[in-house]
């Protein structure tokens, strides 16, 4: 029996889903499994998960094999299939009424800012939506574009068709959303609302459009959108728009370059973002009047050059 230590270098608040798969293939093999502690150091093998490239590396040692996988380490690298195929181990992180997982890997689109095309490449099969629920009756599911894939609408049709709410947190295509996926999206049973990808302002039709068709076929909830920050005066116009959409939940995120771990956030990023998505802000106080640290209120980037 070895005793196995993991590390969730990035601290989020989200699950990491290949380290509750090394979990439960440890536990399989009768070994014990558990959240590293630098104070009792004696593991046999520790494991390391770094999704994003900007979080700053685990800073402790230890005196056994260490293994360092995910995006933030290395594009390429991959779980075994023997791992990969694991049942998440949901109890390291006391999740008890939701599954987590992939329905198909990949994505068509080659958005400059995504890093997705370069690890994973077109969009694949990847797994079947019963084989991630199991007996959960929600379920959080990470695919990149599910309408890019005639594989992906096959589980889209499915799920349905089954008594379990989803949530497609990556966003979904709203290019891709026609009368047919539509009225399929519209049947599905959602946790909160649809999202939607909107990181540019050429996708505000396509959007709008999509909500036109779900609305038709019976969908009643908002649309969340995701929106990127990087060219400032598109993004003010952008904010502003999107505003003035009563049934859009627009959040806002600075732009992260994946290949510049030392990059520096412009503030107008940060001080946009927090306006946007801070709801009781956004929906009282005007963007221009929006005062981020006192004594500087947001209008006074207007007359800058940049946002910097």
């Amino acid at each position: 029996m070895a005793k196995i230590g993991i590390v969730d270098v990035d601290s989020t608040s989200f699950p990491n889903l290949a380290l509750m798969k090394i979990a439960a293939y440890h536990k399989s093999l009768g070994d014990v499994v558990e959240w590293v502690s630098p104070l009792f150091a004696d593991y046999d093998k520790v494991y390391l998960s770094k999704v994003f490239t900007f979080t700053p590396d685990y800073p402790y040692a230890f005196n056994c094999e260490m293994e360092r996988g995910g995006t933030g380490y290395d594009l390429k690298k991959k779980l075994p299939d023997y791992i990969d195929r694991q049942q998440p181990d949901y109890s390291i992180y006391g999740i008890t009424d939701t599954a987590y997982g992939f329905l198909t890997r990949g994505c068509p689109n080659k958005c400059k800012w995504c890093v997705v095309p370069k690890k994973e490449g077109a969009p694949v099969p990847y797994m079947d939506i019963e084989e991630i629920a199991r007996d959960r009756r929600k379920v959080i599911l990470m695919d990149n574009n599910i309408l890019a894939l005639e594989y992906g609408l096959q589980q889209l049709e499915k799920i349905a068709g089954m008594r379990i709410r989803v949530d497609f947190n990556q966003g979904i295509d709203a290019r891709l959303i026609n009368d047919e996926t539509a009225k399929l999206l519209a049947r599905v049973k959602w946790i909160r609302y649809i999202r939607l990808a909107c990181d540019q302002t050429a996708q505000i039709p396509y959007i709008e459009k999509a909500y036109r068709l779900l609305t038709k076929y019976g969908y009643h909830g908002n649309v969340f959108t995701y929106c990127l920050l990087n060219d400032f005066r598109e993004k003010i116009a952008r904010v502003n728009y999107l505003r003035g959409l009563s049934w859009v939940v627009p959040h806002f995120q600075p732009y992260r370059d994946f290949n510049n771990p030392h990059q520096i956030i412009p503030q107008w990023q940060k001080d946009l973002a927090r306006w946007a998505n801070m709801r009781a802000i956004y929906n009282t106080v005007e963007l221009q009047d929006y005062e981020p640290r006192k004594g500087f209120k947001f209008g006074k980037y207007f007359d800058l050059n940049n946002g910097d």
